[in-house]
C-alpha cells in the first residue's frame, strides 16, 4: 500500500488536476435543486413563466460545464494511472524473481498476478479516481444543497443515509474476506491449469488425464463456488443501500406536506428536496457504495496479493563497490531447499583476468546453479561469493550488470533490426563494433545473409535457425565491456568448429570466461576444468584430472573422438 500511494504521490500535480476538475464536475450537484427551487418560487408559482425558463437554463449552463469537469478528468487520467501500473508490474517481476521457489519452474500464479491483480489495481485505480471521486463530490454538494435549502427536512434525509452507511460498513470486513477468497480460488485455478498444460507430455506419458482432469475441475468448482459467495454478498450490500436511498424520499413524502401547509417550506423548497435526493444523493448513493463494496474492494484485495509478491522491505539493492575483477568462492554451498541434497557443495574456487575454466559433469548436478551464484542471481547457503572483495549479490546492481555476462542456452532476441539488438547491451557502440564483435565470433557470413545491420528480426528471431540465434546472442554480449562472461551451454546448437571459434574469441578478450561445457572439447581449450558430480568439486587442468577424477576419465572415454578434429567452417 505504501508503495502503492508513493507511486501516485509521484505523480500529485495529475492528481491535484484531477480533483481541480471534480470541483467543477459537481457544482450542477450543489447548485441543481436551489435553481429548481427557485425556478418554481420565483417563476412559475408567482406566475413568471419566463423567469421559470431562464432560472431552468442557468441549470442546464451549470450541468454543461459539470460534464465538462468530468471529460477533462477522463482526459488526463491515463497519465496517472499508467505510470502506476507499470511500476507495479515491474515490482511484481522482481518479486517473482526473488522467489527461490519459482527458478526452476513456471510460476502460473505470477501470471495471474500480472494479468489480473495488476490489471485490478489499475482498473480500480481509475474507478476510484473518476467514480468514487466523483460520487463523493456528488454527494457532499448535493447534501449541503439540501441543508442550505430546506433546512427542516435535513434530518430526514441524513439519518437514513447515515444508518445505511453504517450498517454497510459492518458488512465489509465480511465483503472482503469473501472477496479474497475468490481471488484466492482464481490463483489456484490457473496454477493447476498451467500445471497440466506445462506438463502434458507427462499427463500423456502416466495415463493421468483423469487425474489432471479432476484436479483443475476441483479448482474450477471451488473458484465457482468464491464467486457465487461474493454475489450473494453483494446482493445483501445492494439491499441495504437501496432501503438507505429509498427512505428519505418516503420520509420527505410523508413529513413535507404539514411543513408546507405550515409555511415552513416552500413549494419549490420541497421540490428542490426532491430534486437532490432522485437526482443526485440517491444515485450517488448507491454508486458510491457499488463502488466501494466492488472497485474499492478488489482494490485492496489485490494489492494486499501483489504485496506479498513484491520484494520484501529488507531486500535493499546492493550498495558496494568491487575492487578488482576477481572472483573469490570459498566453501560454497547451495540447495534449492533446507531438506534438499546440495547441488553445490564445498566449492572454492579463485578466477583472476586471463582465466579461462570449462565446468563439466553430468545433466542437472548444478552447473547451471553455479553460474547463478557467480552472477548474484542467488546467494549461497553457506560459503562466500565474493568479486572484487564484495559479496557479488551485494555489489551494486549498475556496476554488476556491465561487469558480468551470462549467455544461457535460450536464446533471446527481440523485434526490431540487428543493429538494435547487438547494441542492447552496449547503446554507445558504434557500427564498427558491432561489425568487429560479429566477425570475431563468426557470424560474418549470417550478417551478409541476413542483409547486414539494417536487416529486420521477427519476434525471438523468427526465420533463423537456433544457431543462427545464438551468434548474434553471442556477438551481442561480445561487444559489451564486461570482464566475466559465462557461457552456460550458449553454444549448444553450433556445430564443434563454430563452438571452438566463439570460445577462443572470449578468452583473447583476456577477461574472465567460464563455460558451462555442453561438449567436452570445451575443456581442452581451457586454462583449468572444474568436475561436478555431487560431492566436493574437483578443479585442475586436463591431464591432472584424467589422473585424479575417475568421473572426469569416463566422460572423456565415453565422448565421440571424431569430435576432437574441429573442421572449418561450412560455406552456405
Amino acid at each position: 500500500m505504501r508503495f502503492y500511494l508513493s507511486t501516485l504521490a509521484g505523480h500529485r500535480r495529475g492528481v491535484l488536476i484531477l480533483l481541480g476538475w471534480s470541483l467543477l464536475e459537481g457544482i450542477p450537484a450543489f447548485f441543481g435543486g436551489r435553481l429548481v427551487g427557485t425556478a418554481v418560487d420565483q417563476g412559475f408559482a408567482a406566475g413568471d413563466p419566463l423567469a421559470g425558463v431562464l432560472w431552468l437554463l442557468v441549470f442546464a449552463g451549470l450541468a454543461v460545464a459539470g460534464a465538462l469537469g468530468q471529460r477533462q478528468v477522463f482526459a488526463r487520467l491515463g497519465s496517472v494511472v499508467e505510470p502506476m501500473r507499470d511500476a507495479l508490474v515491474a515490482r511484481v517481476v522482481r518479486g517473482v524473481l526473488n522467489d527461490p521457489s519459482h527458478r526452476r519452474t513456471p510460476d502460473a500464479s505470477a501470471v495471474a498476478m500480472i494479468t489480473r491483480h495488476v490489471e485490478v489495481v489499475r482498473d480500480a485505480t481509475a474507478g476510484v479516481l473518476v467514480q468514487a471521486r466523483a460520487l463523493l463530490v456528488t454527494t457532499v454538494a448535493a447534501l449541503v444543497g439540501v441543508a442550505t435549502t430546506a433546512a427542516a427536512l435535513i434530518w430526514l434525509v441524513v439519518l437514513p443515509i447515515v444508518a445505511a452507511l453504517l450498517l454497510f460498513g459492518l458488512m465489509l470486513p465480511s465483503l472482503a474476506k469473501r472477496q479474497r477468497d475468490a481471488v484466492m480460488a482464481d490463483e489456484r485455478t490457473a496454477e493447476a491449469s498451467g500445471s497440466v498444460l506445462t506438463g502434458l507430455r507427462d499427463v500423456a506419458a502416466c495415463d493421468a488425464a483423469d487425474e489432471a482432469y479432476r484436479d483443475v475441475a476441483r479448482q474450477v468448482d471451488q473458484q465457482a463456488r468464491a464467486t457465487i459467495t461474493v454475489a450473494w454478498a453483494n446482493s445483501l450490500r445492494a439491499t441495504v443501500i437501496a432501503l438507505g436511498g429509498f427512505a428519505p424520499i418516503a420520509l420527505l413524502v410523508a413529513f413535507a406536506p404539514p411543513l408546507v401547509a405550515s409555511g415552513q417550506l416552500t413549494t419549490g423548497a420541497v421540490l428542490a428536496a426532491v430534486v437532490y435526493l432522485t437526482n443526485s444523493v440517491n444515485p450517488a448513493l448507491h454508486g458510491l457504495a457499488r463502488t466501494t463494496s466492488t472497485v474499492v474492494m478488489r482494490l485492496m484485495v489485490a494489492l494486499k496479493r501483489l504485496q506479498e509478491a513484491a520484494p520484501r522491505a529488507d531486500e535493499r539493492a546492493g550498495t558496494e563497490t568491487p575492487s578488482n575483477g576477481e572472483f573469490v568462492l570459498r566453501d560454497v554451498t547451495f540447495g534449492w531447499s533446507p531438506d534438499a541434497e546440495p547441488v553445490v557443495r564445498g566449492l572454492s574456487l579463485d578466477l583472476r583476468p586471463g582465466d579461462h575454466l570449462a565446468v563439466v559433469g553430468p545433466s542437472g548436478i548444478g552447473k547451471s546453479t553455479m553460474a547463478s551464484l557467480l552472477t548474484g542471481l542467488m546467494a549461497p547457503d553457506d560459503g562466500r561469493v565474493l568479486f572484487g572483495g564484495a559479496p557479488v549479490d551485494r555489489v551494486t546492481p549498475a556496476v554488476r550488470h556491465h561487469a558480468i555476462a551470462l549467455i544461457p542456452q535460450e536464446t533471446y532476441l527481440f523485434t526490431g533490426t540487428v543493429r538494435e539488438n547487438l547494441a542492447l547491451l552496449a547503446p554507445r557502440a558504434t557500427d564498427e563494433d558491432l561489425l568487429d564483435a560479429v566477425k570475431k565470433v563468426g557470424a560474418k557470413q549470417l550478417l551478409d545473409r541476413i542483409g547486414g545491420l539494417d536487416a529486420a528480426l521477427g519476434h525471438g528471431g523468427e526465420g533463423l535457425s537456433a544457431g543462427e540465434a545464438q551468434l548474434l546472442a553471442l556477438a551481442r554480449v561480445y561487444v559489451t565491456s564486461a570482464g566475466v562472461v559465462i557461457l552456460d551451454e550458449a553454444t549448444s546448437h553450433l556445430d564443434p568448429a563454430a563452438e571452438a571459434r566463439v570460445e577462443r574469441a572470449f578468452a583473447e578478450r583476456r577477461g574472465i570466461l567460464v563455460v558451462i561445457a555442453h561438449r567436452l572439447s570445451s575443456a581442452l581449450r581451457a586454462n583449468r576444468v572444474l568436475v561436478m558430480d555431487g560431492g566436493k568439486p574437483l578443479l585442475g587442468t586436463h591431464e591432472h584430472l584424467l589422473k585424479t577424477s575417475a568421473l572426469y576419465g569416463q566422460l572423456m572415454l565415453a565422448w565421440d573422438p571424431t569430435h576432437r578434429e574441429e573442421t572449418p567452417l561450412p560455406k552456405r
